[in-house]
């Protein structure tokens, strides 16, 4: 049986939204000889995860001291058997085929390393809204998204949220960064660096927006915090790339 496997860092205030994140996890409908496992890691060691999920095989749980989400994400790959790695916030929901629409695309296209969706927001009130500028769906090539990126005030033309990749690239990479926030987009931009990946049309995650989201904090956006970030993150894609033989230009913007 092959495996995706799905990471989901836990912090306090997103633990009332997993029994969620899980019914949208086990509606999946998985192609013939695939499956999933979920290795859910609290960044520290409350013991908060204890039934709190049902008794699935399929589930496993992990802590640690806390670092932060990047930390608790790296974490979680000491456990992965999968070939696979999808990531799935807490606070968010799979949407019906989004991990057999992951698997399609990595098998109709062997040399991707990576593959995201597009994403609908869900609202506090239930209601869902859209982005009117996700790129066309298919093949991303080699540093397409880090080009956007740079150009568009840091801000990616497709989702860090959605990222599925292979494993063998995820470790290459050296899993998340170290980073307090935007280790996400970090990686996306390395795996980018890299390899080709691929962008599916249809809606793969609902991703929600509540005020106790890291990314709705004032602190995230703190200017010296925030453009230190994306400074490091481009650094690192930049050298990434420039040690492939075609690689990018290793001028920064930051």
């Amino acid at each position: 049986m092959q495996l995706v496997s799905v990471i989901t860092p836990v912090h306090a205030p997103s633990i009332e939204y997993l029994p969620v994140a899980y019914e949208s996890l086990a509606g999946q409908e998985m192609p013939d000889g695939w499956d999933w496992q979920w290795l859910v890691q609290e960044d520290g060691q409350t013991g908060a995860l204890v039934d709190v999920l049902p008794d699935d095989p399929r589930i496993s749980l992990g802590s640690g001291r806390p670092g932060g989400p990047g930390v608790a994400r790296t974490s979680a790959l000491a456990r992965v058997t999968g070939e696979l790695v999808k990531v799935l916030d807490a606070d968010d929901q799979l949407t019906p085929g989004a991990l057999a629409r992951d698997i399609a695309a990595f098998t109709a296209h062997p040399h991707i390393g990576w593959a995201t969706s597009r994403v609908l927001d869900l609202m506090p009130d239930g209601s869902t809204l859209g982005w009117d500028k996700d790129p066309d769906g298919g093949i991303i090539g080699r540093g397409d998204v880090l080009a956007f990126w740079r150009a568009n005030d840091y801000r990616a033309q497709v989702h860090p949220a959605t990222l599925c990749l292979r494993r063998d690239l995820l470790f290459a990479l050296g899993g998340w960064m170290a980073l307090p926030a935007s280790e996400d987009t970090g990686l996306l931009l390395a795996a980018n660096a890299v390899s080709d990946g691929y962008l599916t049309r249809e809606h793969g995650l609902l991703y929600r927006k509540w005020p106790g989201q890291v990314t709705s904090q004032a602190v995230h956006r703190e200017p010296v915090g925030y453009h230190g970030r994306m400074k490091i993150i481009e650094a690192r894609a930049l050298a990434l790339a420039s040690m492939l033989p075609d690689g990018l230009p290793a001028t920064t913007t930051a």
